[in-house]
């Protein structure tokens, strides 16, 4: 049962501090979409900073060890996501992590590749673009909406053919805020000797794991997404024997080194964002643990999006708060109007609009032809900004679907 909005007192930090005064965050703006871009708290930020002062203070000092601070920060990192340090590779994004795995496949002529519609623009469009330099093919597996796990498995069972080479499947799906069963499609796809490339981009601090849990052939995470490191932090890991096929973006220095010291050095490129991740990692597990982290953020998610859906209900046809059957902790969709968000193109409009004009960050998705607004939250997010969203987005949501609708 949903709890009283007035039990849920904003985040308290074990320093004392409340969690909102340690982001630096602008307090005019109304944040409420964690899940694109992250955000990083202020101690992390200053960590950087001094980082950065270090190399600029002594370049010569700096880069050339370079990649002995990266190999350290990984080598933390890795049992975050539980892996191994030696399984895994800073890569700048999960967009970067998809390429490098696309760059060292070799495919046939009418060979297949097996991704979903619930998908990640710029990781599909890679594998189309890997399809293409061999003559290969794409196909989408539809899976719906309230579609449980054991459905979704049975979708690609009947979606394989023997022309099947790769499927490029989402732990956590972007436009749709649920969980796909990654584990189950890849032990699937090993009987026919399928290989799996799990998009893990949300799963890191909201899947205690991630990549173990995952599965796949290689799986990718960001870091400045839920764990809020620096934007330009993600990782790469594999344990598959190929690995040594897999090369950084960029040749450098580290190129003769094997998987994955080769991506620990990648010319003078800004390395602080690797080297400060450790950081935020270690500030929400002393401040509030992330076991902590994730219920209270799924607590939050639940008050605000029943508020959200109570106030845009007698606009919808349908119930507004979607129940997934596989949600997670940090993340809900609330369906729009009619004729809103139809494409994903028309949904970003709607996101630069409503900030433009109310100061609001939010995050609108499409699926099907239909438009959904994602919230989602992390632990500076106060019941006030949800209250501010009805007060501010709504009024202009509804102008913008009778502008549609006429």
């Amino acid at each position: 049962m949903q709890q009283p909005t007035s039990t849920i007192a904003p985040v308290h930090l074990a320093s004392g501090m409340r969690a909102r005064d340690a982001w630096p965050l602008d307090p005019a703006i109304i944040h409420l979409n964690h899940g694109s871009f992250g955000a990083v708290p202020t101690e992390v930020v200053q960590h950087q900073n001094e980082l950065r002062a270090q190399a600029d203070r002594s370049p010569v000092g700096w880069f050339p060890r370079i990649a002995e601070r990266v190999a350290d920060a990984r080598t933390s990192v890795a049992p975050f996501v539980g892996a191994r340090a030696e399984d895994t590779a800073f890569v700048p994004n999960a967009s970067a992590a998809a390429t490098v795995v696309y760059n060292s496949l070799r495919l046939a002529t009418g060979d297949e590749i097996l991704v979903t519609d619930h998908g990640y623009g710029a990781v599909t469009m890679g594998a189309a673009r890997l399809a293409r330099r061999f003559g290969a093919q794409v196909r989408a597996v539809h899976v719906p909406l309230f579609a449980a796990a054991d459905e979704v498995v049975e979708l690609f069972r009947q979606a394989i053919t023997e022309r099947t080479r790769l499927i490029v499947v989402d732990q956590i799906t972007s436009p749709t805020a649920r969980v796909l069963p990654t584990a189950e499609i890849t032990a699937l796809a090993r009987d026919r000797g399928i290989r799996v490339l799990v998009d893990g981009a949300h799963a890191p601090g909201l899947v205690a794991d991630a990549a173990t849990v995952g599965g796949g052939d290689w799986w990718f995470g960001n870091l400045h997404k839920w764990p809020c490191a620096p934007r330009g932090s993600a990782v790469l890991v594999t344990a598959d024997p190929d690995r040594q096929e897999l090369w950084p973006l960029i040749d450098s220095w580290g190129a003769p080194e094997p998987y994955p010291g080769r991506f620990d050095t990648q010319g003078t490129i800004d390395g602080t964002t690797y080297i400060s991740t450790p950081a935020a990692i270690e500030f929400i597990e002393r401040e509030y643990t992330w076991e902590r982290t994730r219920s209270t953020m799924r607590e939050l998610a639940d008050v605000g999006a029943q508020m959200i859906a109570d106030a845009v209900q007698p606009y919808v046809a349908d119930e507004a708060l979607v129940q997934l059957p596989a949600a997670v902790d940090a993340m809900r969709l609330i369906r729009l109007p009619d004729g809103l968000g139809k494409t994903r193109e028309e949904a970003d409009d709607l996101r630069m609009t409503l900030f433009d004009r109310v100061g609001v960050e939010t995050a609108f998705t499409s699926f099907e032809g239909r438009g959904y607004y994602r919230l989602s939250v992390h632990l500076y997010t106060e019941v006030s900004d949800f209250e501010a969203f009805v007060e501010r987005c709504i009024p202009e949501i509804l102008r913008a679907a009778e502008s549609a609708a006429s």
